[in-house]
């Protein structure tokens, strides 16, 4: 795919910064450049996106017009000032991790490409998990020319459906490989169906369906919800937020010994329909400053 470059500028005064948004864990798509700007690849887009104090210049190959992509991805309806103002109320360790992470958007991302990429994402590191996801859209999916360099979108369910077990494990998925083909074959003979998934209200029932999915764990169904469905009252736990809930509020001296439920519930008090929002805040604060 080839098309003409387009270009939008945008000043936003706050709740936008670019390390923030892609480096607090939930995208992998997003490349850092010498100019401090991003570049990345989301369904049909390549972006170049470069912020200048107020001034956001995003230009690139779009399947829409730029800024309606953009208003979108980048979930600029949202009024993140009120969202942090709300919560920064709730305590001081909170609106510590507010200040540390103001520029933290939820992106609107594919549900696909989030469930296929966050199974990818168990007991990865954040490079590794990339470079598997780069190698998986180069096998499969469409290639698009930007400034004279190929970039490649994330396969949709028909393209990975042609890949075998023994595929995927050429491309270094590691004991996912299984569990990847084994949902995609889900995905495609609609055991799952995602376009009904969306419109289900109740997160419950949301997270019971993702977990009938192979490689989806509770962590991972969370993720999912968050950050493929914009769910912003799941609450995802991993190492980082186990630590950090547990050094803030819990303070058990043995954090391995920390309940899930016990956060789970202590979360859902405290941060109401916004806990993950909280979470992404509290997450990116203890993991960048640890």
């Amino acid at each position: 795919m080839n098309g003409k470059e387009q270009i939008y500028k945008l000043n936003i005064k706050e709740s936008f910064l670019l390390s923030h948004i892609f480096e607090c864990g939930q995208c992998f798509r997003w490349q850092k450049r010498e100019d401090e700007s991003y570049t990345g690849v989301f369904q049909n887009n390549v972006l170049n996106v470069k912020q200048e104090n107020e001034m956001i210049t995003f230009k690139g190959i779009c399947d829409k017009p730029i800024k309606e992509v953009v208003d979108d991805y980048f979930d600029m309806q949202t009024d993140y000032k009120d969202i942090k103002n709300k919560l920064s109320q709730i305590d001081n360790y909170l609106a510590q991790s507010i200040e540390y992470g103001s520029g933290i958007r939820i992106l609107n991302q594919d549900l696909w490409e989030v469930i296929i990429s966050f199974i990818i994402s168990a007991n990865n590191n954040i490079p590794r998990i990339q470079k598997i996801i780069e190698r998986l859209s180069k096998e499969y999916g469409n290639k698009i020319i930007y400034n004279e360099e190929e970039y490649f979108t994330f396969p949709t369910k028909e393209q990975l459906s042609k890949a075998s077990i023994e595929d995927l494990r050429r491309l270094g998925l590691g004991f996912r490989d299984k569990y990847v083909y084994e949902t995609t074959k889900k995905i495609i003979q609609k055991e799952v169906d995602l376009e009904s998934l969306k419109r289900i209200e109740d997160t419950n029932k949301i997270r019971e369906i993702l977990l009938t999915l192979p490689g989806i764990g509770p962590k991972v169904a969370d993720c999912i919800m968050l950050f493929g469905m914009h769910k912003f009252e799941v609450f995802p736990i991993d190492v980082w937020v186990r630590r950090v809930m547990n050094e803030l509020y819990i303070k058990n001296k043995d954090e391995t010994k920390v309940n899930k439920k016990e956060i789970e519930k202590l979360a859902k008090e405290k941060y109401a329909n916004l806990a993950g929002i909280a979470q992404q805040y509290l997450f990116y604060w203890k993991r960048e400053t640890a």
